[in-house]
């Protein structure tokens, strides 16, 4: 027998997390049987949704549900659990326990938290088993259902045994005593039931049991429910209408992420190829079978499901045996997400148990059925798009092999089923559309609106109209009344009123004619500003952004009349364009065209800001605004898009706007080359232009449109609570991180222009020697790539930790070019060149001087020579004993260094560490230095250059010291050298104390220098 268990949701689950949350599963285990569902992350009221099969083979088992949070890298925190006596199931009516809310016990009478939540579950033998045949009368019926009943189960536990199927992997075969005596007491049961129902029992034919139906499977089968409605096949017209009249207005979902299967515009209205695909008495499903060689195939009826919410049916058919599988029995249940009318969405989820890992995931597909444009003839088009995904009950080490075996069979089948489906329908080339953007573009004719119908919306209300009456009343009045005496303290020229109610009166003789000024003056602003961006054609050659703006809908009314002034203003890449102002309008039609001057990169977001003209000198009210994100759509679906506003005005009124958006590259292929020749030069290092093959893997990895292309990618360390090592990716519009360690996948990327500010913190112990990247986002951006930040600081800012860079000078290099490039305005970039000395960071150049030396300003500060040779001299960087003498005398503490290391060609370098002692400094601080080596170009002397960074110390973080020892022979003097030293600082931070800081570094450093070379001198005259 085979036990059916739903497990749907649960709710008001208690936060076991510090964040308030909860990342909870359910583990359901019946015996050794053990089924997990997937981790819903951060939620407290939960929907699973997931279906599992058990095999029954002792009634006095319990079924146990175990409700937990998932924790990374501790133990799983428990929640609640359930447990339910699979005797009770089968004792209850029609063997099943329906769909019902239970509450989650804690595990112990002395657990604190006794108010565990609630899950919801739908539990029921499965109504496809033949185990009884009420038909026969008389004991010996009785003992012959009872043999069946006492043989289905031990059939069904050795079929599963000598399958390597993972889905039974936590199964472990009973004892032969153990099977007897479940078989003993599973047809005890069975007889004490129908000994004691005997009299009352329904038939077969009552309960609708037919046992002429096939054997159960482990595929998703529906329990009979009260609430469940079948409908007829035939009359699946007026299933959809029923569907059309209870759709709720849901978006589309969006396609699932294994990958897009079929792409496709057919010449068919969207209703009638929903119909041939699923409708009963099409003959499409049964030729594709035909085709692809299934059998047996058996069509369940559409039903409706938990009080009409869902539409589901079962399919089932024998799946044609392939090289690698053979023949097997597969269930598909189809769900319809939307139907509309116009916009059909359905999931189908299939389940092949009895192959190899069967019972271990469920290939999902999601059919999408949405309008295509209209033909020039008149004729209605479809767009049929097929996605989808594997989706893992169990997790199994097969799981790649899994997925790319799945990947292959899913193209080869679908192949065949576009390749049928053209047989069928015609399908639509986009040029025979007139979707393309000159015939799009051409067809938008903008609405011509002239200055007397401009004046008549102006001035034809009841304000004017008020103000006209009365002001006429009062010219009429004056002129029929004389003139009255000067009393009171009136004099000529001057006529005040003489009651409270003259006084009124003019007060709203006042107030009326401020109100016709203030109309006036929006009428002669309005009059200027009629004009739009409309029509100005782009300049220059690369990528071209076009935006149609064709109408609005449901636009907020900010004032009494019930209508708006809405004007759109677009922006991208720091320019803007601008949309007549529609008068009076709350669904106004534009068919405005706006160019944006050619990018030399694609562009990443276009914003759209709604405003409501208010005069000259009053801020516009915003109506709502929207962000259009090229990297995260595909442009082929922004060609005809009605986008939804945002803003507290636009979200009560639903607001939206209709837009044709199209982005064009003229140079071809070689906008990527120049583009690539640019970083280039701001880096200062050979960029590679990447294969096809690595730019759509990368495209891949971060589900990026087809323009996307890979710059350059370094291996490093990102820091959170734990290092997390991975590859850090750079293209011309996103940085993407990505690691996946023992295969828990870490993967994020947010915009450049997400990016507010990048800092570089100085190497310390817990960076390990590294210096570190510090990326820094705009308030409220990049929120989807929170799990990799580091931190959220009191305003809401993102940040992001990235060190441990094999070469971090090259990294850092090229992800400041590329931000630069990006985000920051020309004024900016200026700006930013200008203050660059006092910006550079601590770098590591593969190539060219060292550390960007050539960046700072380098002074001499010492120059003389020493009584010792060349070769003596360079001891003091060699790591001996004359250099630990130097240094202890010169006031260093706890001296460390590492070996010289080549680093290219005549090349060396090596890490120093030491503390301060408290006469040379009274903080103490420490110091890490890093040094290079080189012979000069003559072959006759050394050049030593050192880049000092200070710890501990006030202001230490803000500047880097700079040093060369320039060591050259004297051809005068064999045991003598000329030694020149030059210092520099280069500022990482701005401050007022910089003179201060220089000098008194400057006066340290020439003492220094003075006690280490006459302990140079002292030990060479000992020698």
């Amino acid at each position: 027998m085979r036990l059916l268990v739903r497990v749907i949701e649960a709710r008001n689950l208690p936060a076991m997390d510090l964040n308030g949350s909860s990342d909870p599963y359910v583990r359901v285990q019946l015996g050794k049987q053990k089924f997990k569902t997937k981790v819903v992350k951060k939620n407290l009221n939960p929907n699973w949704g997931e279906e599992f099969c058990f095999k029954v083979e002792d009634l006095n088992e319990e079924l146990v549900f175990s409700v937990l949070d998932e924790d990374k890298y501790f133990n799983d925190d428990f929640i609640g659990q359930l447990k339910v006596p699979v005797s009770l199931i089968f004792d209850s009516d029609s063997k099943s326990l329906g769909t019902a809310w239970y509450a989650l016990q804690p595990r112990n009478k002395k657990s604190k938290n006794r108010d565990c939540g609630e899950i919801l579950l739908g539990i029921c033998f499965s109504q496809n088993n033949v185990f009884v045949d009420l038909n026969h009368n008389g004991d010996h019926g009785l003992i012959k259902d009872a043999d069946l009943v006492t043989e289905a189960p031990s059939r069904s536990s050795s079929g599963p045994s000598n399958s390597s199927s993972p889905g039974r992997s936590e199964e472990v075969a009973p004892s032969k005593e153990e099977k007897s005596g479940a078989q003993k007491n599973f047809a005890a049961r069975i007889v004490q039931m129908f000994n004691k129902n005997s009299d009352t029992a329904p038939t077969a034919g009552d309960r609708g049991i037919d046992n002429s139906e096939p054997p159960e499977t482990v595929g998703p089968e529906v329990c009979d429910d009260e609430s469940n409605d079948p409908l007829s096949p035939g009359d699946f017209v007026e299933i959809m209408r029923t569907m059309e009249s209870k759709d709720m207005g849901n978006e589309i979902p969006s396609n699932l992420p294994g990958g897009v299967l079929v792409d496709q515009l057919y010449m068919i209205a969207p209703q009638d190829l929903n119909f041939l695909l699923f409708s009963p008495d099409s003959s499409f499903p049964r030729s594709l079978a035909d085709l692809q060689g299934n059998t047996e195939q058996q069509f369940g009826t559409w039903k409706f499901e938990n009080g009409g919410e869902n539409l589901k049916r079962v399919v089932t058919y024998i799946k044609a045996a392939t090289k690698l599988i053979r023949a097997v029995k597969a269930t598909e249940e189809h769900t319809y997400l939307k139907a509309d009318g116009k916009v059909f969405a359905i999931l189908v989820s299939v389940s092949t148990p009895d192959i190899v890992y069967g019972s271990t995931f469920k290939t999902e597909l999601l059919y999408c059925i949405t309008p295509g444009p209209e033909l020039p003839s008149g004729e209605q088009t479809s767009h049929l798009v097929i996605s989808w995904r594997m989706n893992f009950l169990q997790s199994t080490m097969m799981k790649g092999m899994i997925e790319n075996g799945a990947k292959q069979g899913l193209k080869d089948s679908f192949e065949q089923f576009a390749s049928l489906l053209s047989q069928n329908v015609k399908p639509v080339d986009l040029k025979e559309t007139g979707s393309t953007k000159e015939q799009v573009l051409a067809s938008l004719q903008a609405e011509p609106q002239s200055d007397c119908k401009l004046a008549v919306q102006y001035f034809a209300n009841f304000t004017v109209v008020t103000t006209v009456f009365i002001g006429l009343y009062v010219f009429f009045h004056i002129w029929l009344c004389p003139s009255s005496p000067i009393q009171g303290l009136e004099f000529v020229g001057l006529d005040l009123p003489d009651s409270i109610g003259e006084l009124i009166v003019c007060g709203v003789l006042v107030l009326q004619c401020e109100r016709v000024l203030g109309l006036i003056s929006r009428f002669m602003q309005a009059r200027v500003q009629k004009g739009s961006d409309h029509g100005v054609k782009a300049q220059g050659d690369g990528w071209l952004l076009t935006v149609a703006l064709l109408e609005g809908s449901n636009l907020a009314a900010v004032d009494s009349s019930g209508f708006c002034d809405p004007y759109v203003v677009f922006t991208c890449n720091g320019k803007t364009r601008t949309s007549s102002i529609k008068f009076q309008k709350s669904d106004p039609l534009w068919n405005e065209i706006f160019e944006f001057d050619a990018m030399d990169e694609p562009p990443s977001v276009l914003d759209v800001e709604v405003y409501d003209f208010d005069g000259p000198f009053d801020e516009a009210a915003s109506l709502g605004h929207a962000e259009i994100n090229f990297v995260k759509s595909n442009v082929s679906d922004l060609a005809d898009v009605w986008v939804p506003l945002r803003g507290k005005l636009a979200q009560a009124c639903q607001s939206k706007l209709h837009l044709r958006i199209f982005l064009n590259n003229t140079r071809g292929s070689n906008v990527v080359k120049e583009y690539l020749n640019k970083m280039e030069k701001e880096v200062g290092k050979k960029i590679n232009l990447r294969s096809p093959q690595t730019n759509s893997a990368f495209q891949k990895l971060f589900g990026l449109p087809p323009e996307e292309f890979l710059i350059n990618d370094f291996t490093c360390h990102l820091k959170r609570k734990m290092l997390l090592q991975g590859r850090l990716f750079l293209s011309a519009r996103i940085i993407g991180f990505h690691a996946n360690l023992f295969g828990q996948k870490t993967k994020f990327f947010f915009l450049w222009e997400d990016i507010e500010d990048i800092q570089v913190y100085p190497p310390t112990l817990s960076s390990m020697g590294s210096p570190t990247i510090v990326v820094t986002l705009w308030q409220g951006r990049g929120m989807e790539a929170r799990h990799g930040a580091k931190t959220q600081d009191e305003e809401g800012r993102l940040k992001f930790h990235f060190q441990s860079f094999v070469s971090f000078n090259v990294a850092h290099r090229t992800i400041m070019a590329l931000w630069k490039a990006r985000s920051l305005s020309p004024e900016q970039k200026v700006q930013i060149v200008e203050e660059e000395s006092e910006a550079k960071s601590l770098q590591t150049e593969d190539s060219g001087p060292f550390l960007g030396l050539e960046d700072v300003n380098l002074s001499e500060v010492y120059s003389s020579g020493v009584s010792v040779s060349t070769n003596f001299f360079m001891e003091l960087f060699n790591g001996g004993e004359l250099e630990r003498k130097a240094m202890e005398k010169a006031g260093c503490l706890n001296y460390s260094h590492t070996q010289w290391e080549l680093e290219k060609d005549d090349v060396y370098e090596r890490q120093m560490y030491y503390r301060f002692d408290q006469r040379i400094s009274r903080y103490g601080g420490e110091v890490t230095s890093t040094q290079q080596k080189h012979p000069l170009s003559d072959r006759k002397g050394w050049l030593v250059e050192e880049v000092i960074t200070l710890h501990g110390v006030p202001l230490g973080d803000n500047f880097n010291l700079h040093l060369r020892y320039q060591i050259e022979d004297l051809p005068s003097r064999p045991n003598g050298c000329h030694v020149r030293v030059f210092s520099g600082i280069a500022w990482q931070k701005s401050t007022r104390h910089q003179k201060r800081i220089t000098k008194n570094i400057l006066s340290n450093l020439e003492d220094r220098l003075k006690v280490i070379f006459s302990v140079i001198e002292k030990e060479f005259l000992n020698r």
